[in-house]
């Protein structure tokens, strides 16, 4: 399929470029003494994915540990209760460590085993990242240190609770807003002093070149699983995927299955408390270009041209910034990328729960907000959304600021 010059039949063999550039967004703006270690990665990275040994090895953990294929579920109940649309999910909350964060952390922990490193270090938001590589460093035996924000460790306490049981030394990011940003500032900078035995697993579609591509790669399983089973599901192609977008890899995962389908494409940003800056993490919707954490994308900047203070009700999507991959999307049109604020998105936090016995992460009710808004638009048709994590790390908090509706 050609969409505004792109040709996407081969669209994998050309972005990124070599330097790591999808267009003008992504590269690798790191310190010099970090850009021998990202060489390291990429060259590293680009030999096991051409292994048949390395790609044998990670079928095999993906089949008998984290228990893929996840199924697609149909949504009978709440199709029935929007209209004529038929609404579907693809269950990323039933992979192992319950979200899609593990099909990227056990290619990294492997790619971490080849290149004989003994820790591995990451950010994490919600949690989930957290504890899906805690999984891998712990089915490894490597180290593990994970950097959280202290606001965000109160909020996601079961999962802190389960880094620390699976072995990881959880680290707290008192500084600035004290969330998923600031996090990641201190990731990098623990990485910068110990890359030399220490690998950097990033957690989504971000950072400097190789990490959109790798984490995109790695994630690419689930649109090519849910391609597949919607397939043989209804002998035919979604009229519409949804995913909701911080970062962006369960998106770009997701993507990665239709991009080159007549398939409308939408990535869902939380809007928040609304569209005043500091009220939401919309960056795509409300950004402009500009780099940080190593890569250059759309994001959402202050008076000074600095990443602007952000705010999310799901702590994995406040982050002033999109995956580079995304804004090229973005620009090509490709993908429409849209906002659900946090009174939709909580209340298909119940709907989802109520309906289908199915309690969704608040990041994924975020897309599940997007799809429920988007069928009533359609009145025809049939929408796929990626629900990316379960809600168990998000129960206690939902209790306790919105009550049991």
């Amino acid at each position: 399929m050609n969409f505004n010059g792109i040709d996407f039949d081969t669209y994998f063999k050309h972005y990124p470029d070599d330097k790591g550039y999808f267009g003008k967004y992504g590269g690798a703006y790191i310190a010099p003494e970090l850009k021998a270690a990202m060489e390291e990665i990429t060259d590293a990275y680009f030999t096991i994915c051409k292994s048949s040994k390395f790609v044998s090895e990670l079928r095999r953990i993906r089949r008998e540990f984290q228990g893929r294929p996840t199924p697609v579920s149909y949504l009978e109940r709440l199709s029935g209760k929007l209209g004529n649309v038929q609404l579907y999910v693809k269950r990323e909350d039933l992979n192992h460590s319950g979200a899609h964060k593990l099909n990227h952390c056990m290619g990294e922990a492997l790619l971490a085993k080849f290149m004989g490193k003994k820790k591995v270090i990451a950010e994490t938001g919600a949690g989930q990242h957290g504890v899906a590589l805690a999984t891998a460093a712990a089915y490894f035996g490597l180290e593990c240190d994970i950097y959280m924000g202290s606001v965000d460790i109160k909020k996601q306490a079961p999962n802190v609770a389960r880094m620390k049981i699976l072995g990881a030394n959880v680290v707290e990011v008192t500084h600035g807003l004290q969330t998923l940003k600031e996090a990641v500032d201190a990731a990098f900078d623990a990485y910068s002093k110990e890359y030399k035995d220490a690998i950097y697993c990033i957690g989504s579609v971000l950072g400097p070149h190789p990490f959109p591509m790798m984490v995109r790669d790695f994630q690419s399983v689930v649109g090519i699983e849910a391609r597949e089973q919607f397939m043989g599901m209804t002998g035919e192609l979604p009229d519409a995927v949804v995913a909701c977008v911080g970062g962006g890899s369960n998106a770009m995962g997701m993507f990665a299955g239709f991009l080159n389908d007549p398939v409308a494409l939408y990535g869902v940003e939380p809007l928040g408390k609304g569209p005043t800056l500091g009220d939401h993490a919309a960056s795509l919707k409300y950004g402009t270009e500009g780099i940080m954490h190593g890569f250059n994308s759309i994001m959402l900047k202050d008076e000074n041209g600095d990443p602007a203070p952000v705010y999310s009700v799901a702590s994995g999507l406040d982050y002033p910034s999109s995956g580079p991959e995304h804004a090229f999307l973005h620009d090509l049109g490709r993908v429409t990328y849209d906002v659900i604020d946090d009174e939709e998105t909580i209340d298909a936090f119940f709907t989802l729960s109520r309906l289908e016995g199915i309690i969704p992460a608040i990041e994924s009710a975020h897309a599940v907000a997007y799809g429920m808004k988007l069928a009533k638009q359609m009145g025809k048709g049939s929408i796929l959304i990626n629900l990316s994590g379960r809600g168990d790390k998000d129960m206690d908090y939902v209790i306790e600021k919105y009550g049991i509706r």
